[in-house]
């Protein structure tokens, strides 16, 4: 193994797991396999009987409830890590969510509910783990924040609507979480991968189109996979990394260059 890309002695936070073929679980893979420990958040007890064969899988042994639209969980989670481990060095951020109608319908036609919870939780969530991290990251003389977004966010992808909006949002608060968390030596990035199916994806109408036309358009002609971003983000995360912040990082076989 490479130093320069082992995660021995990390310790990270990762969320958003929902099952085997989770964006999510790649990343956990990846950390597990260069030597992090790992702790792995569920939504849910209903959530957490999916994700127990991820768990056991990686053998991990620190598995919180985070409902980030429950304070109180952001505060056990805290409580728990700075427990068990007194410092931090990464977290994946790995969450979004949007009403049925406002993802299928026209975004003039967004409600201002529907606009708001999918903001919370696909956005500000992750301003919120960024303030929940921020201490422990200092603990271990900084750290690395990772969140997922897509190129929904800077082009129109159909059937993409209101989410397109929050991970627009995501983004510039990438920009702006780095800038204000350098100084303590906190690398703050976005991944951004191309089309998989995923739980999440199965809600998004005609992604079947969008993965096939990912593989004839794309320059590689191939489609990403949770291995494919677990890898660059375990890279992000760890000391190669090291003076990488503020930046979208594309994993798409080169997609985003022609869609």
């Amino acid at each position: 193994m490479n130093p320069m890309f082992d995660l021995t002695g990390k310790i990270g936070l990762v969320t958003g797991i929902a099952n085997e073929k989770s964006i999510s679980t790649g990343v956990a893979e990846a950390c597990v396999e260069a030597g992090a420990k790992l702790v792995i958040t569920y939504q849910n007890e209903k959530t957490r009987a999916f994700i127990e064969p991820v768990v056991h899988r990686l053998g991990v042994e620190h598995v919180y409830l985070l409902d980030v639209t429950r304070p109180e969980t952001m505060d056990d989670v805290h409580k728990q890590i700075d427990a068990a481990f007194g410092k931090l060095d990464f977290a994946i951020h790995s969450m979004a969510f949007a009403k049925r109608d406002d993802l299928h319908g026209r975004v003039v036609d967004t409600s201002a509910d529907g606009f708001a919870m999918a903001m919370d939780i696909s956005t500000h969530s992750f301003i919120r783990l960024a303030k929940l991290v921020e201490p422990l990251m200092e603990k271990a003389g900084g750290g690395s924040l990772i969140t997922m977004t897509y190129l929904g966010s800077e082009k129109v992808i159909a059937n993409y609507g209101v989410m397109g909006l929050c991970k627009a949002a995501l983004e510039a608060g990438t920009r702006y979480l780095a800038y204000e968390l350098g100084s303590k030596n906190i690398r703050v990035n976005a991944v951004s991968p191309g089309p998989l199916m995923t739980r999440a994806a199965s809600g998004i109408a005609g992604f079947d189109g969008l993965m096939s036309s990912a593989v004839e358009r794309s320059p590689m002609h191939s489609l990403v996979t949770p291995e494919d971003i677990g890898a660059l983000t375990a890279f992000l995360v760890s000391d190669a990394g090291r003076l990488i912040t503020g930046g979208i990082h594309f994993v798409d076989a080169g997609y985003n260059i022609v869609g």
